[in-house]
């Protein structure tokens, strides 16, 4: 057990009380606090009297709000981490949680050690975002191409005529991924561990997805890519016009 573990604190959303009490029981072991709520009016409940690190969230709750409709709202209010526990096969279900701002998935039944990585890391990418829009004195670091503003401190995307483009968390790590590695080829296995810290299996579209999103909201013909270009059967590169440098 880290001692960066101890005081953080992790909300388990799930109507099944034994996978609840499973979880709590690994992630305690770890030396994590954990809460859970049986449903989205308990989450809510939770959110609003406590501070929470990271939340971990059932795809399938029954009656009101499900696991999706619950994460699109949470995007809404909150940047906290966030998981989603998903069904095996539930592929477009993830694909769609990763879209509304999901940092990760896992699906069920998962392994105790891989789903103890995966909460380290999006934790440790947490705390390193909070500790770097928490630095006063640090210097913003700010990508232009094409007449686009990418602020990486703030989060942000301006497109050429001044208007802000609204990103989920995963469209802003995989478009800051690809243009802080310019013209450089990026595997689908390199951007998947770069973006979510997990392993692209072929069967996985959810990079291809993305892409074909970030290229609507950038306008980037999809026929004629100017800015992310595809390597048929290997990945994507960030290629945007020279000129562009400023």
């Amino acid at each position: 057990m880290s001692s960066n573990d101890e005081n953080q604190r992790l909300l388990i959303v799930d109507d099944d009380i034994r996978i609840c009490r499973m979880l709590s029981r690994i992630l305690m072991a770890e030396g994590y606090v954990v809460e859970t709520a049986e449903n989205g009016r308990a989450m809510w409940r939770a959110l609003r009297t406590k501070t929470f690190d990271l939340v971990i969230l059932d795809l399938r709750l029954p009656g009101g709000e499900d696991g999706l409709s619950l994460a699109r709202r949470l995007r809404t209010e909150s940047d906290v981490p966030l998981i989603m526990l998903t069904g095996r096969g539930e592929q477009i279900d993830k694909v769609v949680g990763l879209e509304i701002g999901a940092d990760d998935y896992v699906t069920k039944p998962f392994d105790r050690h891989e789903l103890i990585a995966r909460i380290r890391s999006i934790l440790r990418r947490s705390q390193l975002r909070n500790g770097a829009a928490n630095s006063s004195d640090r210097v913003k670091s700010v990508i232009k191409f094409a007449g686009w503003r990418l602020d990486l401190g703030r989060r942000q995307l301006t497109a050429p005529g001044g208007e802000k483009i609204e990103l989920t968390s995963f469209e802003f790590q995989l478009l800051s991924v690809l243009a802080q590695k310019p013209g450089r080829l990026l595997s689908r296995d390199q951007i998947l561990e770069l973006v979510a810290s997990r392993h692209w299996n072929p069967s996985d579209r959810s990079i291809d997805v993305h892409v074909a999103k970030l290229r609507r909201k950038l306008h980037d013909d999809p026929r004629r890519p100017g800015l992310i270009k595809t390597v048929r059967g290997i990945g994507y590169m960030f290629a945007p016009p020279d000129d562009s440098d400023e």
